[in-house]
């Protein structure tokens, strides 16, 4: 197990750029299995979670070949159907929680596909419906066999269009519903979908590779079946995630830093909420600049009542944000209600903050009431472990600001989301030793 020794108190100069988006990354990678033609996707991050889906799908048969370490061709024309059976692919499936999205894309173009229960976070339930009865709905049969915990989706007439309301704006549920309608008969109508800028993103490369979508980047889309697929070159976007992050350790640590290309464009309420928490951003043209010489303050709604800040649909803030959120509120001046709307085991790793000194409430899974300190380094060095990715930074960002060294172990969850960030923040003046133990 790795860990990180972290000195806080050090401030953090000089200028860095996101990596690719990881949640775009599993989504786009998945479509390659749509087409027999080479699907080219660039700014890919060099992140566990990318690395193993990729290695699923070389697998699966399909053709891997990197151009450079962040841009990677793939060829699915000689799949090998009876590796989705064998406990090979179940062991590395049933790791990854990014391959739930495989399941989409081999029902339209194959007529069955196999997926063990997925893994990924521990973050409470995460509910795999929407997928399921979304398939059902353009016609594909579905089987849970409890003995092997393995879900079974087959479509030997094929996929035919329908019309479906979601019962939840599920990303990676209408990810993989999009993916199968595309290639079905007819004209699917999907309304309540996500519509996020990473949905929009799968979208527009879909629709490069021949594929007919209207309504991207609203909450209703409609999408006229083709008989195939061809190839495409796709993009991602930087990962808003990693530029929330770099905010809040920005903030934390009372730091001159510029955040370079990030898409502002694309990153909906999150600037807004960590200006109403008192960070103070500088928007230039697509970057960000943060220069916290003082500490900041929390505002109150209008009514004078106190701020309450919970993660929403598209625009609004995403749940990945709500952790490092809550950290940052820890020294500031004022308070704030932090709820926790999506995942109700989230919040649980705040019981650390508490150890670190934080003042934290923790009402119930989802909601804690945060008073801030009103000064920096107002938390002290600890030993965390590392739940999950989201938490994981979080931990890391409360290190980066207390007073003293802490010890963070089980960092692969960190690792799985964010590329080499030991390495990248030593060069803005961070002190992070990485151990291998």
């Amino acid at each position: 197990m790795s860990s990180f020794i972290v000195e806080g108190g050090h401030s953090l100069h000089g200028e860095i750029s996101p990596k690719g988006a990881k949640n775009e990354a599993l989504e786009v990678i998945c479509a390659v299995l749509l087409t027999d033609e080479k699907v080219t996707i660039s700014n890919l991050p060099a992140i566990s979670d990318v690395r193993n889906l990729i290695n699923l799908l070389a697998e699966m048969g399909v053709k891997v070949k990197y151009n450079t370490p962040e841009e990677c061709e793939f060829q699915a024309d000689d799949i090998d159907l009876s590796y989705i059976t064998s406990d090979k692919y179940r062991k590395k499936a049933e790791s990854l929680r990014g391959s739930v999205m495989v399941l989409g894309p081999l029902v339209a173009r194959f007529g069955s596909a196999v997926l063990p229960k997925p893994g990924g976070d521990k973050i409470g339930r995460r509910r795999l419906d929407t997928h399921f009865i979304g398939l059902q709905k353009l016609g594909a049969n579905f089987d849970y066999n409890s003995a092997t915990r393995t879900y079974s989706i087959t479509a030997p007439d094929g996929l035919k269009g329908t019309y479906m309301l979601l019962d939840e704006a599920s990303i990676t549920g209408t990810a993989n519903i999009v993916m199968a309608a595309v290639l079905a008969k007819g004209e699917t109508t999907i309304y309540n979908a996500a519509c996020e800028p990473y949905i929009q993103q799968l979208c527009k490369m879909l629709c490069r590779m021949g594929a007919k979508i209207e309504g991207i980047g609203s909450n209703l889309l409609k999408i006229t079946g083709v008989e195939s697929l061809g190839g495409a070159h796709h993009n991602l976007l930087p990962d808003m995630i990693e530029v929330g992050s770099f905010i809040g350790m920005a903030a934390m640590t009372g730091s001159n830093l510029l955040l370079k290309n990030v898409g502002v464009k694309d990153l909906g309420l999150m600037p807004d909420v960590f200006e109403r928490i008192g960070v103070k951003l500088q928007i230039e043209g697509d970057d960000i600049r943060i220069n916290q010489e003082e500490i900041y303050e929390i505002e109150t709604f209008i009514d004078g009542s106190i701020m309450t800040v919970a993660d929403a649909p598209w625009p609004g803030l995403s749940p990945d944000l709500i952790s490092i959120l809550l950290v940052v509120a820890t020294q500031a001046r004022g308070s704030v209600l932090i709820h926790q709307k999506m995942f109700e085991s989230r919040l649980f790793f705040v019981d650390k903050l508490i150890d670190m000194g934080a003042r934290i409430i923790l009402c119930d899974p989802h909601r804690a009431a945060v008073i801030g300190a009103g000064k920096f380094n107002c938390l002290r060095a600890t030993d965390m472990v590392s739940p999950d990715i989201r938490a994981g930074i979080a931990m890391l960002i409360a290190a980066m600001g207390a007073k003293g060294t802490s010890k963070i172990q089980n960092i692969n969850q960190i690792d799985r989301g964010y590329e080499n960030i030991d390495v990248r923040l030593n060069r803005l003046g961070a002190k992070i030793i990485r151990i291998e133990e």
